[in-house]
């Protein structure tokens, strides 16, 4: 298996970005229209042997369970430091292979793995998650401004 970055994560001074390298820009084409977009990044400051032989973690929300299996939780601490975002486009530099957003939750550096637009038909109408996490924003727009302190352990 070979996977290898298409891009990375940068800060801006009013958001963040997305550069593709340059010989990979045509990819964006037919992107316009589409408001928001699906990132997979590498977490690679989470990347390390130890972090990903961990398996269950002690108490990580608050009102949660007293252990969570990694399959259970979105930590960048896992088997393979696969993460997933959904971003909101401000704009694209279809020529310099750049998307422009207000937010993804990488830091800059960050290795990008894939592009996906974002379609309406990935909601879920009668998805279930556990009682603990049912007062969780059920909107992208809503989690920004979630009190996540109260929930999750450490923060």
């Amino acid at each position: 298996m070979k996977i290898e970055s298409i891009g990375t994560v940068n800060k801006e001074e009013k958001g963040f970005s997305i550069h593709l390298d340059q010989k990979l820009a045509p990819g964006l084409t037919g992107l316009e229209g589409f408001s928001h977009l699906q990132i997979f990044w590498w977490a690679h400051l989470a990347d390390n042997q130890d972090v990903r032989n961990k398996l269950v973690f002690e108490k990580l929300f608050k009102k949660g369970p007293a252990q969570t299996g990694v399959f259970a939780t979105r930590a960048p601490a896992r088997p393979n430091p696969i993460m997933a975002s959904t971003i909101k486009i401000d704009r694209i530099d279809f020529e310099k292979g750049i998307i422009f957003t207000p937010f993804i939750d990488a830091e800059p550096g960050t290795p990008v793995l894939d592009i996906k637009p974002w379609h309406p038909m990935e909601r879920v109408k009668d998805c279930e998650v556990p009682e603990h996490r049912r007062h969780w924003p059920q909107w992208w727009e809503e989690a920004a401004t979630f009190n996540w302190k109260d929930e999750i352990m450490g923060v």
